[in-house]
């Protein structure tokens, strides 16, 4: 069956993907580890120059490749735009510093030498998600090209094209021949192309019941994964805090990328002596959000990507609703469009509370302490990252060791950085992408004992 790519703000459709047959999957990979095996025994030097060329490409290219991303999910142009900048940001970052990053490092020991090295695996099957179908794959291939792995993209089928593009990219850049290969591929094919001899470890992006199914097959078959799921983030807000700034950021935090994001913060806990006159800040700003056409660079918000996503969001907020929670703006849906909205009165037990809504909404709590604080904080099957709010130094330091998510931003919305690792605890996943660590996920961390 043919995939079909649509605009979601227009509905137009936009192009047909034919999916491959297993015969041609196979030969896909084949030559995905014959070109790993010409490639694993190049210093990461020898990648450099190509690594630097594909982040020029796509800062010459960052108006082409931002409309497709635009065009096929819905994500402001302008938003779009910066995505693209921030791949081409990755790959100078892995350009720079994968030589030192994979350097051998020495032990001493009782041997007369020892001696660790970090090398490249094999194909990496790279499962994607849409929100962000460029900076997604390029955290992936940018740390694994460099390391010497090969990988293969599976991505979502709304955003087909951009798949297409960035294989595209990375040929143009000079690297190899299925260096990355973008497969279209049914679902049904997946845990084929997993047990697949000459795959060697697999990286998904997306919800938590993918991920399950996905580590299961892999750890079935003896691989390594690297998972990054769902998240329900927290933003906290101290009596202390710059309350101006702290109201800016958590609605930026929010509702980017119309508040489609694994790392938005979705839910607000707000100290009891400045709910009143925060919310008001907070209310401001959601108002102050343009809305429309997401090829049109003033806007904030625009359509989600689908209308099922807008539609499970209306369920979730029926549901609080019914349960006592209470909408103070936005809460209506329109096809793919969701009203920018703000609901208080959120209880533990709800769904905009304990469930990620991966749509433009915010779910206020208050709280009196900092250990009931910390109790709302923890009270989630999520861990990627939480954002506190607060002038007081003693405080964050002494808060940050008793927060259970895989990273705490302090005065900022959560957000992933090239020289950071990223990824998250409990249902958010596991494994981290990014950083010194991002680059070693894939790799063999092979010990030399010399006597």
């Amino acid at each position: 069956m043919a995939f079909q790519t649509q605009n979601p703000y227009t509905s137009e459709t936009l192009n047909h993907f034919n999916p491959l047959n297993l015969s041609d999957i196979k030969n896909h990979i084949t030559k995905a580890h014959q070109r790993f095996l010409k490639s694993k025994l190049k210093n990461p030097k020898h990648r450099e120059e190509k690594m630097r060329g594909l982040a020029e490409l796509l800062k010459q290219n960052k108006t082409k490749l931002a409309k497709q991303i635009t065009l096929e999910m819905g994500k402001p142009i302008a938003e779009a735009v910066a995505e693209i900048e921030k791949c081409a940001w990755v790959c100078e970052f892995y350009a720079k510093n994968a030589s030192s990053l994979l350097t051998t490092k020495t032990i001493k020991t009782d041997a007369k030498q020892s001696y660790v090295l970090k090398e490249p695996i094999g194909v990496i099957l790279a499962i994607m998600p849409w929100n962000y179908p460029f900076w997604q794959v390029f955290r992936v291939i940018a740390p694994n090209l460099m390391l010497g792995n090969s990988v293969l993209i599976k991505h979502a089928p709304n955003v087909l094209g951009c798949g297409e593009m960035i294989q595209k990219l990375v040929e143009d850049a000079g690297f190899e021949s299925h260096s990355v290969t973008h497969l279209i591929v049914e679902v049904d094919q997946i845990k084929k192309i997993i047990n697949h001899n000459l795959i060697k470890g697999v990286t998904l992006t997306g919800s938590t019941k993918a991920g399950s199914i996905v580590a299961s097959q892999a750890g079935k078959a003896i691989k390594k994964s690297v998972l990054e799921l769902g998240g329900n983030n927290a933003l906290v807000v101290f009596e202390d805090a710059d309350l101006d700034k702290a109201a800016e950021i958590c609605v930026k935090a929010r509702f980017q990328n119309t508040g489609q994001s694994c790392i938005a913060g979705k839910r607000l806990l707000v100290h009891n002596t400045i709910y009143d006159k925060f919310l008001e800040k907070i209310k401001i700003h959601i108002q102050n959000l343009n809305i429309g056409n997401p090829l049109d660079e003033t806007i904030d918000i625009s359509v989600l990507a689908r209308k099922d996503i807008a539609e499970n969001l209306k369920s979730q907020l029926d549901k609080s609703v019914e349960m006592g929670a209470k909408i103070i703006l936005g809460g209506q849906q329109d096809n793919t469009f969701f009203e920018p909205t703000l609901v208080e009165n959120v209880s533990v037990d709800m769904p905009i509370f304990n469930e990620e809504t991966f749509s433009p909404l915010l779910a206020v709590t208050s709280f009196k302490t900092e250990e009931e604080a910390i109790q709302l904080i923890n009270h989630s099957n999520y861990g990627l990252g939480v954002s506190l709010f607060t002038k007081d130094n003693s405080k964050y330091k002494r808060l940050i060791p008793q927060i259970e998510d895989g990273a705490v931003f302090v005065n900022s919305l959560v957000k992933s950085d090239p020289r950071l690792p990223f990824g998250g605890t409990k249902h958010s996943g596991y494994g981290r992408e990014l950083g010194h660590e991002g680059i070693l996920e894939f790799a063999n961390i092979k010990t030399v004992y010399i006597q």
